[in-house]
C-alpha cells in the first residue's frame, strides 16, 4: 500500500516501532490481539489496529503539500479536513480558512471566493452542488480533492446498483458531512433515502410492506430522501450502502434485515432475491473494519479501564467507544490534556455532548491495566502523548525508551 508523507509533529516514536513489528510478524493482519506494554506498576493494552488510515494520510499530504506549493494564494478548506482538532487547528494556523462548518452552515460566502483561491475537498467528500458551484466561480476542485478512496467506491457502487433500477438507501448520520456527500451522489443517479439506525430502517420496512401510509414516510424521512421520491414505486427494489465509518455490525444488521422484509414481501428465496434487493456487500473501508474488529480483540483482556482517544465529533471513534463501553469503563477524550491527574479525568460523553469529570478513575492496586485505542483521524503522537502522561502517574520500572528498544 502506498506510503504517505505525513508531518513529524504527527508521528511517534513509540508508535511507529510497534506498528513495525506488529505489521511484520503479522502480515496478513490477522491477529487482533492488542500489544503490551509491560511499565511495571502500569500495563498499557494496545490495540492491534488504530490511528491514521490511508485516506486521512492522504489528505493530510495533500493539504500540507497545497500550502507549501502555493505561497501567497488563498486557500479554503470546505470543512474540517478529518475530524481531528489537532490537525484542523494547525491547518488553520497556516493560513487556511473553513468555508463551512461540520453541517454545512456557511462560515465564509462562496460569494468571496475568486477563480484564483484554492479550496480543498475533505477526506469525507463533498456534494454535487457544492463541487458545482466551486467550478462555476472558476475553481478547479479535482486538484485538491482528497476525499478518501473508500468514499468514492461507495459512490460508486451506488452508481452501479441505481444503473440497475434500485433505490439506495444509505446507512448513515444524516448530517455526517460523508452522508450528506454520498446521498448526493447517490440522488444523481437513483432514488435515494438515508436511514440512520435500525429504528430507522424497521419504520422504512413498514412503508414496504404498506403498514404504514405513504404519507407519513415525507414526515418521517423529511430532508432524509431525494427530490421526487415514490413510496409507491421506489422501494420495490433496495440496495444498501453505508456511510463508511457506521458500525459494521450495525450496517450488515440492517441490510439483512431489509433483505428479509423483500424476500417475505415478494416470496423470494436466495436464488431470486436480486429482484428486489441488491447485493452491495460491505462497503465499511478497510480501516473501520479493522479498528473495530482490533476493538474487540482489546476488550478480551482484563482491564481496569478503556481509554478511546479521537475527535469528539469523530463517527468512527464514537463508535470503538460504544463498542469499548459495552464491555469496560470507558473514557473518550481528544488529548493528555484531558487527563488532568493521578485524580481527575475530563472526558466526552457523546450521549449528552458534553465532557464530565470523573474523580479517582485510576485504580490502587497494581499492576493497573489500562486499554488504549484511537480512532482514524487521530495523529500516534497523541497516543503517545496519553501513554506518558498516565505513565508519569507511576514509579514505573521501565522508562518509555526502554519499551521502544524492545519493539526495535
Amino acid at each position: 500500500m502506498k506510503t504517505f508523507n505525513v508531518p513529524i509533529i504527527y508521528r511517534s516514536p513509540l508508535v511507529t516501532a510497534i506498528k513495525h513489528k506488529r505489521k511484520v510478524q503479522d502480515k496478513m493482519k490477522k491477529d487482533f490481539t492488542p500489544t503490551l506494554l509491560d511499565f511495571g506498576p502500569v500495563q498499557i493494552f494496545l490495540a492491534r489496529h488504530f490511528g491514521f488510515c490511508y485516506g486521512v494520510e492522504n489528505a493530510i499530504e495533500i493539504s500540507f503539500n497545497t500550502i507549501e506549493e502555493n505561497a501567497g494564494r488563498r486557500i479554503f478548506l470546505l470543512s474540517e479536513m478529518i475530524h481531528n482538532p489537532l490537525v484542523n487547528a494547525e491547518l488553520q494556523s497556516r493560513g487556511v480558512k473553513f468555508l463551512q462548518d461540520n453541517y454545512g452552515h456557511q462560515l465564509i460566502s462562496f460569494d468571496e471566493l475568486a477563480a484564483g483561491d484554492i479550496v480543498i475537498i475533505p477526506a469525507f467528500g463533498t456534494t454535487l452542488e457544492i463541487e458545482k458551484k466551486l467550478n462555476d466561480i472558476g475553481i478547479k476542485t479535482e486538484k485538491y480533492n482528497t476525499t478518501c478512496p473508500f468514499v468514492e467506491k461507495v459512490w460508486n457502487r451506488s452508481e452501479q446498483i441505481a444503473k440497475k433500477n434500485y433505490t439506495v438507501v444509505v446507512h448513515g448520520k444524516p448530517k455526517h458531512e460523508e452522508t450528506r456527500a454520498t446521498f448526493s451522489h447517490a440522488a444523481y443517479n437513483a432514488p435515494t433515502v438515508v436511514v440512520n439506525d435500525m429504528k430507522e430502517a424497521i419504520a422504512l420496512s413498514k412503508f414496504i410492506t404498506g403498514e404504514t401510509p405513504v404519507a407519513e414516510f415525507y414526515t418521517s424521512f423529511k430532508n432524509q430522501y431525494s427530490k421526487g421520491f415514490d413510496v409507491d414505486k421506489d422501494l420495490e427494489r433496495i440496495g444498501v450502502v453505508n456511510q463508511t465509518t457506521m458500525l459494521a455490525s450495525d450496517t450488515q444488521a440492517i441490510a439483512d434485515f431489509l433483505k428479509q422484509v423483500m424476500m417475505s414481501k415478494y416470496n423470494l428465496t436466495e436464488k431470486n432475491i436480486e429482484n428486489h434487493f441488491a447485493d452491495t456487500r460491505d462497503t465499511l473501508c478497510y480501516a473501520t473494519n479493522d479498528n473495530q474488529s482490533a476493538v474487540m480483540g482489546l476488550l478480551k483482556t482484563e482491564a481496569d479501564f478503556a481509554i478511546v482517544i479521537g475527535g469528539y465529533n469523530s463517527s468512527n471513534t464514537s463508535h470503538l467507544v460504544e463498542l469499548c463501553a459495552e464491555k469496560r469503563p470507558t473514557y473518550f477524550i481528544n488529548s493528555e490534556e484531558k487527563i488532568l491527574s493521578g485524580i481527575e479525568i475530563l472526558h466526552y460523553d457523546f450521549h449528552s455532548k458534553k465532557e464530565i469529570l470523573t474523580s479517582n478513575y485510576l485504580p490502587l492496586h497494581r499492576p493497573a491495566k489500562i486499554l488504549i485505542t484511537s480512532g482514524a483521524s487521530c495523529p500516534d503522537a497523541l497516543v503517545e502523548g496519553v501513554i506518558q502522561k498516565l505513565t508519569s502517574f507511576y514509579s514505573t520500572g521501565k522508562s518509555m525508551e526502554q519499551i521502544i528498544e524492545e519493539f526495535k
